[in-house]
């Protein structure tokens, strides 16, 4: 890509994205393994939060899951210039910007005028997403800069769709997959597994498709291992742009 975006995988859902000048982190996660209401995490960061810094922004598909903001993550909150996120969490975090679906903003940092938009994530099928509590992804654009679209924790192709009638020339998708399960609600499909997240990668055919929040938890039925080996078995492992824990790469 020219001017080429960095991501540097933290683990989980947490990414830093080195974009247009600006330093911006997803889903912030920073607590140790352990158990955590009614999930299990199985692997601490991969970079310690002191070494991320400069952070110009947050993006924040939601706050009410503890693999998507826990407790270090929420005091990383309070010390970066802009947070964004849903409305509803935005009431409840304090001091975060709610940003509607189709909603944009600039961000306020230093380097280039980044515009992000909040566009539709849902978070597991009709009947039970209204139970998990709203969820956003972001799409960014800079002048001059490739079109990144982050998934947040989203189960429904169909979903990704409208966001790719509105920005069909995005260049990177992050695309939050593992197939997330839990017990309490049967085999619902909470996030996207291998064979949803090729579809939203046919959606692109030239983006980069970036797989993340594949490890880490114990509730994702499709970890990192059977998600590749999925795309292997179909002949598709060219198609996956795959950044290691601790991994810094640009595209």
């Amino acid at each position: 890509m020219d001017n080429p975006v960095a991501l540097t995988l933290i683990g989980g859902p947490t990414v830093v994205i080195e974009y247009a000048g600006q330093r911006l982190l997803t889903d912030p996660t920073f607590d140790p393994p352990g158990e955590y209401g009614n999930l299990a995490k199985t692997a601490g960061p991969a970079v310690d939060p002191q070494d991320l810094w400069p952070l110009d922004a947050v993006l924040l598909s939601h706050d009410e899951h503890d693999d998507n903001l826990d407790i270090a993550g929420r005091a990383i909150l309070t010390e970066v210039q802009q947070v964004l996120t849903t409305p509803s969490g935005a009431q409840r975090l304090g001091r975060a910007m709610g940003l509607e679906a189709w909603e944009s903003t600039d961000l306020l940092g230093g380097g280039e005028t980044i515009t992000v938009t909040a566009v539709p994530a849902q978070h597991g099928p009709d009947d039970v997403a209204p139970h998990l509590g709203d969820v956003t992804g972001f799409v960014l654009e800079a002048p001059g800069h490739p079109t990144v679209y982050i998934s947040g924790d989203n189960s429904e192709v169909s979903v990704v769709e409208q966001v790719a009638q509105r920005f069909p020339d995005v260049a990177l998708a992050l695309v939050f997959a593992g197939a997330a399960r839990i017990d309490r609600l049967g085999d619902a499909l909470l996030t996207v597994d291998a064979e949803r997240t090729a579809s939203i990668g046919s959606l692109w055919p030239e983006a980069a498709l970036v797989p993340v929040h594949v490890e880490d938890w114990a509730h994702f039925s499709q970890p990192r291992e059977d998600f590749v080996a999925w795309f292997t078995d179909h002949d598709q492992a060219d198609r996956l742009t795959l950044v290691e824990r601790g991994e810094r790469i640009e595209l």
